[in-house]
C-alpha cells in the first residue's frame, strides 16, 4: 500500500482541534466561536475541524435541533451558526492567526429531506418498494448512491465551492470507509488543482488499509480501544496496546499520520468524557497522543477538563472557566511537538522506536528521533508509585526533563526512572 499523495507540509507537527460549535457558546454562533481564536492560539492549536456547518433536515430529525450530520443542503451555512459572511470572516481571522480550517463533510448519506430528494431523486439508493433508506438503520438519514456519476460531479463541485468561498484548508471525511475508496480518490484529485488540502478520514486504516492511498491521517479506534481495555484489566492488556501501536508504525505508509485521541463528539456523547473513560491515565494518554507517531486530535473542552457529557441533539453549553485548568498542560505538549524537530519525520521505523524497560506490564516508554533531536517518553499506565525503573536508553549525553527541567546523564546501556502513578516524563537531549 502507497499514498498517491504527498501531505501538506503543515501537517506533521502539527494538531487538531474539534469544534462543537453549538455547545461552544451559549450563542452557539461562528462569531461568538470566533472570539476563543486568540486563546486557541496562545494554547497552541493549528488545525480547528468544524463539525458539519451545512443546514439540518427538518424531516426525521432528532431532538430540538437534530443530528450536525444529517443536512439538507451541501452548500448552504446552518443559520443556527450564523451567515456565509460570519464563516468568511472567521475564516479569514483564523488565517491571519496562523490557523488553519478544514471542515466536516458527509459523503455517504444526506438528511431525509435534502435538497436533492427533489432535484435529483435519482443520487439514492431506493429499497424494493422504491423508497429512500439508510442499509444502516439510521433514522434520520438516507443513503447516496455512487453509482451515478451525475450524482459524485455534484457531490465535488459541492466540496469545490468551499474551497473557492472560503479559502478552507482540508475535510475531515465522516465514515470514510461508507464511501467507495474509488471517490474520495476522483474527489482528491479533481480538488488538487484547486488548492493542495489536508484530507483526514473517519476510519482506522488498519481496517480499511486501501484508504490511505488517498487520505493523510486517520482515526486509530484499535488503539482507543486497547487503551480502554488497558485501564479496564491493567498489566494483562498493555502488551497488547503496544503491539496494536506497533501494527500502525508497520502497516501504513510511512506518509501516513495516525490521529490519536481519547475523546470526539461520538466518544464524549454516547461513550463517556476521557476521564470517565481513563480516570488518571487521560492526561498520560495526552502525553502519548502528542509525542507518539502521528498527530493528535482534541476535542472542545478537554482544555477545561469538561467532566460533562455534552448532548448531541440539544443545546448543552460547555461551562468555560476564565482560564482553562489544562491550558499551560496542551501548552507546553504543543510546543515540544512544534519547537523540536524530533516530531518532523516521516519515516516510521527510524524516527519512532520502542525502548525496552524492566515494568513493561506498567510502562510504555520510546524514542522520537530526527537526525540530532533526540526525544525519549516514558509513561507509566498504572496506579503503582516504581520507585525504579530500568529504561534502555540507546542515546548517550545530556538530556532535561521537559516538565520539571530535572538534568541528567544518560548512557548507552541503561537509565533508572522513578515514577509515581499515572505519570509522564519526558527527556530531551541537549
Amino acid at each position: 500500500m502507497k499514498s498517491e499523495f504527498t501531505p501538506v507540509d503543515w501537517v506533521l507537527d502539527s494538531n487538531i482541534y474539534e469544534v462543537n460549535l453549538r455547545q461552544y457558546t451559549q450563542e452557539g454562533t461562528l462569531n461568538a466561536f470566533k472570539q476563543h481564536l486568540p486563546r486557541l492560539k496562545e494554547m497552541g492549536v493549528e488545525v480547528l475541524w468544524f463539525m458539519p456547518l451545512t443546514p439540518i433536515s427538518v424531516k426525521q430529525r432528532k431532538g430540538s435541533l437534530g443530528s450536525y450530520y444529517a443536512c439538507s443542503s451541501y452548500t448552504d451555512i446552518n443559520p443556527e451558526f450564523g451567515t456565509k459572511m460570519d464563516f468568511l470572516g472567521l475564516v479569514q481571522y483564523a488565517h491571519e492567526l496562523g490557523l488553519k480550517v478544514i471542515i466536516d463533510w458527509v459523503a455517504n448519506h444526506t438528511g431525509c429531506d435534502h435538497e436533492w430528494t427533489n432535484t435529483h431523486p435519482d443520487f439514492y439508493k431506493k429499497n424494493e418498494a422504491g423508497e429512500f433508506y439508510d442499509q444502516h438503520g439510521w433514522d434520520d438519514v438516507i443513503d447516496l448512491d455512487y453509482s451515478n456519476q451525475h450524482m459524485r460531479l455534484e457531490m465535488i463541485e459541492s466540496m469545490r465551492s468551499w474551497i473557492e468561498a472560503y479559502n478552507i484548508d482540508g475535510f475531515r471525511c465522516d465514515m470514510a470507509m461508507l464511501t467507495p475508496v474509488d471517490f474520495w480518490m476522483q474527489a482528491r484529485k479533481a480538488l488538487q488543482p484547486t488548492k493542495n488540502l489536508f484530507w483526514l478520514a473517519e476510519l482506522d486504516p488498519l481496517d480499511n488499509p486501501d484508504y490511505m492511498s488517498v487520505f493523510d491521517a486517520a482515526y486509530t479506534w484499535r488503539w482507543m480501544n486497547a487503551a480502554t481495555q488497558t485501564k479496564k484489566d491493567g498489566a494483562q492488556q498493555i502488551h497488547h496496546m503496544k503491539y496494536v501501536l506497533s501494527q500502525y508504525l508497520n502497516e501504513l505508509p510511512q506518509t501516513a499520520c495516525p490521529a490519536w485521541f481519547t475523546s470526539n463528539h461520538d466518544e464524549n456523547s454516547w461513550n463517556g468524557t476521557e476521564f470517565e473513560k481513563y480516570g488518571e491515565m487521560a492526561l498520560p494518554l495526552a502525553v502519548f497522543s502528542a509525542t507518539w507517531k502521528g498527530i493528535p486530535l482534541m476535542y472542545s473542552g478537554q482544555e477545561l477538563p469538561n467532566l460533562k457529557r455534552l448532548a448531541f441533539f440539544d443545546k448543552d453549553v460547555i461551562e468555560w472557566k476564565e482560564r482553562p485548568e489544562l491550558h499551560d498542560f496542551y501548552s507546553s505538549l504543543y510546543n515540544l511537538r512544534k519547537s523540536n524537530k524530533a516530531f518532523k519525520s516521516l519515516a516510521a521505523n527510524e524516527s519512532c522506536l520502542f525502548l525496552g524497560n524492566n515494568v513493561d506490564h506498567h510502562i510504555l516508554s520510546f524514542i522520537r528521533r530526527n537526525e540530532d533531536a533526540v526525544v525519549a517518553i516514558v509513561l507509566n499506565f498504572s496506579p503503582y508509585h516504581l520507585p525504579e525503573v530500568e529504561v534502555a536508553s540507546h542515546e548517550k549525553g545530556n538530556f532535561v526533563e521537559y516538565f520539571t527541567g530535572s538534568r541528567r546523564q544518560f548512557n548507552t546501556e541503561h537509565i533508572y526512572i522513578e515514577m509515581p502513578a499515572w505519570s509522564y516524563q519526558v527527556w530531551i537531549k541537549q
